[in-house]
Order: C-alpha cells, then sequence, then structure tokens
C-alpha cells in the first residue's frame, strides 16, 4: 500500500466498500452460500439474500438461516461452513477479474486523494483479489471485517480507516444499507452505488466538484 502522507490534508478521503462497490462480486457469494445451505435442506434465494444479507456479518446471516430451514440449526452448527465457503469463493474467483480495468483507472487517476476500502468482508477473501488485480498499491488503508469489533452499521470501520489515513472527513461508497448508516455515523458523506459499472463515473463526478471545492466533501 501507498504512504498515508497527504499532499493536502484537508482533502477528503474516497473509501470504498468491496462488494458490490469496487466488485460484482455479490451474485458470487451468494452462490457459494446457497450452495453450501442446500446441504443442510436451507433454500437461500436470491431475493432474500439482496434484501437481508447483504452488509452484515456472516454471523449475523448464519443465525437468521439456522431459524429457516424445516431444521433448526444453531449458529455453532453452521459456523464450520463459513471456511468452505471461504474456499469456494476463491476458487470462484481465481481465474475472474472481477474489477474492472475502467475502474482501475479512475482509482489510479485520484492518487492526490487518500483512497481506503472498508469491507465487512475477511482478509483472507479480499486481499488476494486487491493484489492481483493492482488495487493494493494504490490503497492508503484496509479495513476488513475480522479487523474491528463492530461491523457495520456500526460507525467502527468507517471511523477506523480514516483514522488509520490521518483523515478526518471522508467521502464513501457503499451499495448496502447498512453500509451507508456506518458511513454517516461515522461523520462520511455518502455516495449510493447501484451497479460497480457505476462507479468509475461517480469517483470522476466527486473528484470533479471536490476540484471546484477542494475542502467541501460533497454528497
Amino acid at each position: 500500500m501507498r504512504s498515508s502522507q497527504l499532499k493536502n490534508p484537508h482533502l477528503p478521503a474516497l473509501l470504498f466498500d468491496f462488494d458490490g462497490v469496487l466488485a460484482d462480486t455479490e451474485p458470487l457469494h451468494f452462490q457459494c452460500w446457497r450452495d453450501l445451505l442446500l446441504t443442510k435442506g436451507i433454500r437461500l434465494d436470491w431475493d432474500y439474500y439482496q434484501t437481508n444479507c447483504i452488509g452484515i456479518s456472516d454471523r449475523q446471516m448464519l443465525f437468521t438461516l439456522g431459524q429457516m430451514g424445516p431444521i433448526v440449526y444453531s449458529l455453532d452448527e453452521l459456523t464450520p461452513l463459513y471456511p468452505l465457503k471461504e474456499q469456494a469463493f476463491r476458487d470462484l474467483v481465481a481465474h475472474n477479474r472481477v474489477i474492472s480495468q475502467a475502474l482501475l483507472d479512475a482509482l489510479t487517476g485520484c492518487q492526490d486523494y487518500q483512497i481506503a476500502v472498508v469491507t465487512s468482508s475477511g482478509k483472507t477473501e479480499i486481499e488476494p483479489i486487491l493484489r492481483r488485480e493492482g488495487v493494493l498499491p494504490l490503497l492508503g488503508a484496509i479495513v476488513y471485517g475480522d479487523e474491528v469489533t463492530a461491523l457495520k452499521p456500526d460507525p467502527e470501520p468507517y471511523r477506523t480507516a480514516m483514522e488509520r489515513l490521518g483523515v478526518s472527513c471522508g467521502i464513501a461508497f457503499e451499495d448496502s444499507a447498512a453500509g451507508i448508516a456506518s458511513a454517516r455515523a461515522a461523520g462520511c458523506q455518502v455516495v449510493e452505488v447501484t451497479n460497480p459499472a457505476d462507479v468509475p463515473r461517480l469517483i470522476e463526478d466527486v473528484v470533479s466538484a471536490l476540484i471546484r471545492f477542494p475542502e467541501v466533501p460533497t454528497r
């Protein structure tokens, strides 16, 4: 990762969620969980996953899903699925690019700003992707879900990112309700993302606004 020293300490940091923002990986996470949960008789559909499972911890998701099947499972009974899911996810992304060249170019073009990734996913899942696809050297900080005591929607992940960068304000790019709540509670302005393909344009819009008003975060 690059140095966290800013040329202008008054510039806001650019803070990015990973799944559904930098990368269109949510369908892959869903596929892994769907297949594994089916071995327990738990049927997970895409609509439910999108509405209830994105942006929360895997533990919270498994606890809820354990109550939904024909057999009730405790969290302890479903937790052993997690390492299997991690491996299945790594296998899916190992030979497929999940971060577009357009997005990589957009991130490379805003190196006057501090950049961080703030994700609820674990380090072993996400860091290899960031490294392989050339994003890791562009970042001043990364906050993984297994590095904080409280996940989104708690403000801790975004507060931690800004502390690591040494900045007092940030603009967060988020796609989930939990992530948006976390960023706002940490004092960040939020850019809501509905499709990862839109993120290069959203970055361009934010940076253009910051050029005009360099010390005023934009909503």
